[in-house]
């Protein structure tokens, strides 16, 4: 588990010992690689990049153990994309055709799995549909990365991967949405992109618990702190369309709720974040 997230989410980590795992903090002392990275920085806040060179470390020198990487590669944007389709099937049921689709990007797969399917509708002319990636400031790999190959993992262990990047010894700042902490965005989601199928925007820690709040005051649901970015991009376009007088579809991802990230919004509340 990703230091950052070791240290602010404690009852994630609770959870998975609850159903019997052993956690450890990456960069962690288990791993050659996770060992180097604390000499040269004992305070190290971790990174996916990191975390994945220690899980592929530990899968080549374990029998019988295989390790399938995520939330990146082709095969997982392909698995995700039943969200999509469901959704689709659910438009079609109200016969609405959404002007925009909103999701939260780190990696790549929950923005690709809800996205993609519509995608393919406009790639084909059918739809005119806009398509937001929300991501954080601090980690901006696709409003300010390079399109270029890099590693997925900073031990430079995975094959070479033509995405936007930060780079693969990019460090982000430690904040509360661990799961958008990624240098990298995934090459299918990355080339969309490039071709101006996706339009990235990117926010401010603070500004997505602003809307995080306003979304469980008013709908009685705890976002996620990733979740959050989508929920701050759906809420400046629907006052956008207010502004405008226009009557705008709007569909977002709502990925993961967020009471056990609860630290986050304890910050945020005290003005501490």
């Amino acid at each position: 588990m990703v230091r950052s997230s070791y240290d602010q989410k404690p009852f994630r980590r609770l959870v998975m010992e609850t159903y019997g795992a052993t956690v450890h903090p990456s960069p962690s002392d288990v791993t050659e690689y996770g060992r180097s990275v604390l000499a040269d920085r004992p305070d190290h806040p971790g990174t996916l990049g990191i975390a994945i060179s220690e899980a592929i470390e530990l899968c080549l020198h374990q029998e019988n153990t295989k390790y399938s990487l995520g939330s990146v590669l082709n095969h997982v944007m392909l698995h995700q994309t039943v969200i999509g389709q469901e959704t689709m099937m659910q438009l079609e049921q109200i016969d609405a055709v959404p002007d925009y689709m909103v999701a939260c990007v780190g990696g790549g797969s929950n923005f690709a799995g809800f996205c993609f399917p519509m995608m393919g509708k406009k790639i084909q002319g059918k739809v005119e549909t806009e398509f937001i990636a929300a991501e954080p400031c601090s980690v901006p790999s696709m409003t300010k990365g390079d399109f270029k190959y890099d590693y997925g993992d900073t031990g430079k262990m995975t094959p070479l991967l033509k995405m936007y990047t930060l780079g693969c010894d990019f460090v982000p700042s430690a904040i509360h949405a661990g799961g958008l902490r990624y240098h990298g965005m995934a090459p299918t989601v990355s080339v969309a992109a490039k071709l101006g199928y996706i339009k990235p925007v990117a926010y401010e820690q603070r500004d997505t618990f602003g809307a995080a709040t306003i979304f469980a005051k008013t709908e009685g649901i705890i976002p996620a702190p990733e979740s959050s970015h989508a929920i701050k991009a759906a809420m400046d376009l629907a006052l956008e369309a207010k502004k405008t007088g226009e009557e705008k579809v709007i569909v977002f991802n709502l990925s993961g709720h967020g009471l056990l990230d609860m630290t986050g919004y304890d910050r945020y509340l005290r003005n501490t974040l």
